[in-house]
């Protein structure tokens, strides 16, 4: 079997943009992948065609070496545009074997170490009781856990100390609405600087949080030296890393409890496995990054699966509320948790034709500032 063609479809979702990539063989079969670099869909998709003079003749089964070739082939190492093509396009080679082979991807990852999937939802309110309300819902829908983000202070504006105060009355009100059975996701996104987020650490560890997520800005992993000397709640970190070398001094020092690994960033299965086996050396659970649509879902689905070291996977929404015309075929969610597919490759369907009724649409990133118009993380 050889690599004919890699198409992208920039696809509008309603209200976000997406990014999926379609690998052609011939022997009639196709893999699906999707890329995670929200907001430079059109940087990825550019990537990707550079990518495909590598590619086209090429053995679909060989992943390792197509990984090294597109990661390694331009001499200068990657970025989060050239990992989030590579990531989509390793996502739709292992789509290729699991149907070739026809089983499912995590049966080529070692099989089952689970049956399901425990996943976290995102909820949300303008007010600590909507909050509230949105964690209620999703709790009475089956849910085990509930997450929200570092509450913003104003329109497009975050004030750091007026966001840390309002995040420990959500934790405190969501705890004591909810009782102890339920666990607790705060997301910071990056948004705080370690003063900050070690006044929010402290003040909200009575209240049991499953983890923090993403404390500090990604691109000095060295600073949660200081942090973690300083915490005593689980942290979750990595959603914007692009490669095993972005998580070694963190798993190798010892300083994350969940890691965030995004199998459309962080380069596929292929990549991802890796940072999930060395992980489980230093009882680093998983805990991947999955704000995206049906492909990643299910890519990140099955590495879970095939782990042993995992904590919980992110959900934004239930399968089948995201562009379910052209994913006729998603994954299942039962009370809370993701169930095993049994289908070959990913086990989900693309519709082509579903695809062209949801042309790409120009969209930029939201921007945070702080009261004195200075820029902070989004």
């Amino acid at each position: 079997m050889k690599i004919t063609d890699i198409k992208t479809y920039p696809l509008w979702g309603g209200g976000r943009n997406f990014l999926f990539v379609q690998v052609e063989t011939d022997a009639g079969i196709t893999g699906i992948g999707e890329s995670g670099l929200t907001w430079q869909e059109r940087a990825v998709e550019a990537t990707v065609e550079r990518l495909k003079h590598w590619l086209v003749g090429e053995d679909p089964f060989r992943t390792e070496h197509l990984w090294q070739l597109m990661f390694r082939g331009g001499f200068f190492p990657g970025g989060n545009v050239l990992s989030s093509a590579i990531s989509a396009i390793d996502l739709a080679l292992w789509d290729i074997k699991g149907k070739a082979l026809d089983q499912p991807v995590y049966n080529l990852l070692g099989g089952l170490c689970r049956d399901r999937v425990v996943c976290y939802p995102h909820n949300g309110g303008g007010t600590i009781e909507a909050l509230v309300e949105s964690c209620r819902r999703t709790t009475d829908e089956g849910w085990k856990f509930v997450r929200w983000g570092q509450p913003e202070t104003g329109p497009a504006q975050l004030e750091p100390t007026q966001s840390i105060l309002t995040a420990i009355r959500q934790v405190e009100a969501v705890r004591e609405a909810l009782g102890d059975e339920i666990e607790i996701t705060l997301d910071v996104h990056t948004r705080l600087d370690p003063p900050h987020v070690i006044q929010l650490c402290r003040a909200i560890e009575p209240y049991r949080p499953f983890f923090i997520e993403d404390p500090l800005r990604a691109e000095s992993p060295g600073a949660y030296h200081a942090l973690a000397r300083h915490v005593h709640v689980p942290l979750a970190v990595g959603e914007q890393w692009t490669s095993k070398w972005d998580f070694r001094e963190l798993i190798e020092e010892d300083l994350m409890h969940y890691c965030r690994v995004d199998l459309c960033i962080a380069g596929g299965i292929t990549e991802a496995v890796k940072i999930a086996r060395w992980c489980e050396a230093h009882y680093i659970n998983l805990a991947p990054h999955n704000p995206l649509g049906p492909v990643s879902t299910a890519a990140e689905l099955h590495l879970c699966l095939a782990s042993s070291n995992v904590g919980v996977l992110e959900l934004p929404r239930k399968p089948g509320n995201t562009l379910p015309d052209v994913f006729p075929t998603q994954m299942t969610w039962e009370e809370g948790h993701l169930l095993a597919p049994s289908a070959p490759g990913l086990g989900i369907e693309f519709d082509l034709e579903a695809a062209e009724r949801h042309p790409y649409q120009e969209v930029h990133a939201p921007i945070l500032r702080r009261i004195d118009g200075a820029l902070t993380n989004w």
